[in-house]
């Protein structure tokens, strides 16, 4: 029998605590609370989850700073899931290392997937440190160490910024990166003013990897915040 899942509950709403963590325990999933941003990143140290849910706003932080702390420390997964609809509220939270961001109000079964998901990612993370490890998303394969992209049999040419751009939706491991993170990781610093240079080649790198560009399976937007490679699935050569 595989053992649960644990998952982490960081929310002062004790109606949305409830509910989330009665869901959770329906899927056979083991669930810690908190109420304040402090006992969350006690518990977080202490009970060692395989994931983390997030409220941003916390009776005695916000919630961003939970984030940026327990990425001074730790890798693990963090989905924001906030009543804050704006775009730059995900941005910012995204920005300090949240992994995924869900907007009250929610329903269960999206909550669910978005869980798999961190799950399954933090499950590849070994493979993702192999040097000449390979990533496939589709019909897609890529070679991380040779530059080589192939879909099906048919080699695809990617300019030498496509790959980039590319590499680093791979290291993103499905999580969303906004367009703040892919210019400063694929152009640099210097490039944050010019997110024309994103939207243009992600629309190339579309038409060569996608097999309905105008509707891409794999390389989604996130609106007004960023991009996810979904799909994706890493191997050691």
């Amino acid at each position: 029998m595989t053992a649960a899942h644990r998952v982490l509950l960081i929310e002062d709403d004790l109606a949305i605590r409830r509910f989330v963590r009665l869901a959770l325990e329906d899927e056979g999933w083991q669930v810690f609370e908190a109420e304040t941003a402090r006992r969350g990143l006690i518990e977080a140290a202490s009970r060692q989850p395989d994931v983390v849910v997030l409220d941003l706003g916390l009776p005695d932080a916000d919630g961003k700073s939970v984030i940026a702390e327990l990425r001074s420390w730790s890798p693990l997964p963090v989905l924001v899931l906030s009543a804050r609809d704006r775009e730059e509220e995900k941005v910012a939270a995204l920005d300090a290392g949240a992994d995924d961001y869900l907007t009250k109000p929610f329903g269960v079964p999206e909550l669910l997937a978005r869980l798999r998901v961190l799950l399954r990612r933090r499950q590849q993370l070994p493979a993702e440190a192999a040097p000449s490890s390979r990533a496939r998303f589709g019909e897609v394969v890529v070679d991380l160490a040779t530059h080589e992209v192939r879909r099906g049999a048919q080699a695809v040419h990617l300019t030498p910024i496509e790959f980039r751009l590319l590499a680093a939706l791979i290291a993103g491991q499905g999580r969303v990166l906004t367009h703040r993170q892919l210019l400063l990781q694929v152009w640099g610093p210097e490039y944050l003013d010019r997110p024309h240079y994103l939207r243009v080649h992600m629309a190339n790198l579309r038409q060569k990897i996608e097999a309905d560009p105008a509707q891409p399976q794999h390389l989604q937007t996130e609106l007004q915040v960023g991009y996810r490679l979904v799909g994706l699935a890493l191997q050691a050569q």
